[in-house]
């Protein structure tokens, strides 16, 4: 504590590519950035049009998809930058605010996954109320609180690591801001820093999995008391596409945030490509390929633009 210095800034080690490869890793990440940007539009886009898909769970995946954007958007264009022009420097006041931002939508995407849980135990369990209980305005009030519980979660552990004190060295042992490797910077008090991120990040994951887990254990005994098999199909294949990526996005998430300083870098990294990068990329695919109805919105929207080039 005697050789406290206040740190201005912090460098970026960035990932670990061998620099003939660095140029090849650069356009393989704009490329799934592009992707990632353009399909999560394009599913905003088709909802936003089709007047059919003006209901609950479109509005939510709608939602889902605005936060993966600003997942991409938070942290695929410093690492552009980095692999580029090799400018590994970032301000302290630049990191937090990384660090917030990413850790702000990713809690608010978990909690929109445990809602949009309990959007399909309504739609199957109580088919006949569905309009009546998942109201537009009852919607608004969800998403209000998704994002309201989100921000809170998520500004307590953020600011009081940002008070801690960071005495040296200011190398950050990722390619971009995050939480774990900032609290291996801080001297003295990291494992009270690691206590509040932990806790935090269990009351989110746990509110949200324990949400989701009692929607799908409803679902699960409506559906087996279902006569018709093709009932049970359909009802399946509406749930399918939000369990794959439930499965997807709270796996990485409770490797990554229940107990940050337990792994080593290397294996903070390959999970933070998976879920910041690979997740928004994977996600709208599932929606758009494992759901009928986008699909066919999707085919009839190209179908209109076509028509009037080839009379043309």
């Amino acid at each position: 504590m005697i050789n406290q210095t206040h740190v201005k800034e912090f460098f970026l080690v960035g990932l670990p590519v061998l620099p003939e490869l660095q140029i090849l890793v650069f356009w393989m990440f704009l490329l799934m950035y592009i992707v990632t940007m353009s399909v999560n539009l394009v599913l905003i886009t088709i909802v936003k049009i089709s007047r059919h898909l003006h209901r609950p769970m479109y509005f939510f995946l709608c939602n889902l998809s605005f936060l993966e954007i600003g997942y991409v958007s938070v942290t695929v264009p410093r690492i552009l930058i980095s692999l580029l022009t090799h400018k590994k420097s970032i301000s302290f006041e630049g990191c937090f605010l990384q660090v917030f931002f990413f850790t702000f939508l990713c809690a608010t995407e978990t909690v929109l996954l445990g809602i949009m849980s309990f959007d399909r135990y309504v739609a199957i369990c109580h088919p006949l109320r569905y309009a009546i209980i998942m109201s537009c305005r009852v919607c608004l009030q969800l998403i209000i609180t998704t994002w309201t519980f989100a921000f809170l979660a998520t500004s307590f552990p953020i600011i009081l690591i940002s008070t801690l004190p960071f005495c040296g060295p200011n190398v950050i042992d990722h390619f971009f801001c995050e939480c774990a490797p900032l609290l291996k910077l801080v001297c003295g008090y990291a494992d009270f820093g690691d206590l509040a991120v932990t806790v935090c990040a269990a009351i989110t994951i746990l509110c949200s999995v324990m949400i989701t887990l009692l929607s799908y254990i409803f679902i699960i005994t409506t559906i087996l008391q279902m006569s018709s098999s093709t009932g049970n199909q359909k009802a399946f294949s509406t749930c399918a596409s939000h369990l794959t990526v439930v499965i997807i996005f709270y796996s990485t998430i409770l490797a990554m945030y229940i107990k940050p300083t337990a792994r080593d870098a290397h294996q903070n990294k390959v999970m933070a490509v998976l879920y910041a990068v690979v997740t928004p990329l994977v996600n709208p695919f599932i929606y758009s390929l494992k759901n009928k109805e986008v699909k066919e919105a999707l085919y009839k929207h190209i179908a209109k633009i076509r028509i009037p080039i080839e009379t043309k």
